[in-house]
């Protein structure tokens, strides 16, 4: 697993009414901190990726089909530098994926219909100054294709 990513098993509490499943917590080992809440969607075998963030955590929460979830580590100073970690979200898989600053991260959806994350980031988006650096899905430096791994 790559250094300072964590994921947190999401409980899911189901009644006769519908269901209830708490993301993060203000007293979870894991919470860095507040800056937004928001929702971003991907159509069936979209890719969006690549890109990080230098100050900001990530919270992604896939409440809506579901998503494949890559991480790289290009950190130099890291213990898992050049590491690839595929995390599976979504519907059958109920997970919080915390993604540390400065570790690249993108999605793809793999459920037939679109697929829902929701992110709690600690940092508040700034639009004059955002904290987002961006790099091609296909085209880049990174180990990882994105193409459906059959077999």
């Amino acid at each position: 697993m790559i250094h300072d990513a964590q994921v947190k098993i999401l409980k899911v509490i189901p009644d006769e009414r519908g269901r209830l499943m708490e993301m993060l917590r203000h007293d979870d080992e894991l919470f860095k901190g507040f800056g937004q809440v928001y929702m971003t969607t991907a159509y069936p075998r979209v890719v969006k990726a690549w890109h990080y963030h230098k100050k900001q955590w990530d919270h992604f929460v896939c409440v809506r089909g579901m998503m494949k979830v890559v991480l790289y580590d290009s950190r130099e100073d890291s213990p898992t530098h050049g590491e690839v970690n595929e995390f599976f979200l979504g519907e059958h898989r109920p997970i919080l994926l915390q993604i540390p600053p400065l570790v690249y991260h993108g999605f793809k959806c793999i459920s037939d219909y679109e697929a829902m994350v929701i992110n709690c980031p600690t940092e508040v988006y700034d639009y004059d100054n955002p904290d987002e650096f961006r790099v091609d899905p296909h085209d880049n430096d990174i180990p990882y294709d994105w193409s459906i791994k059959d077999g």
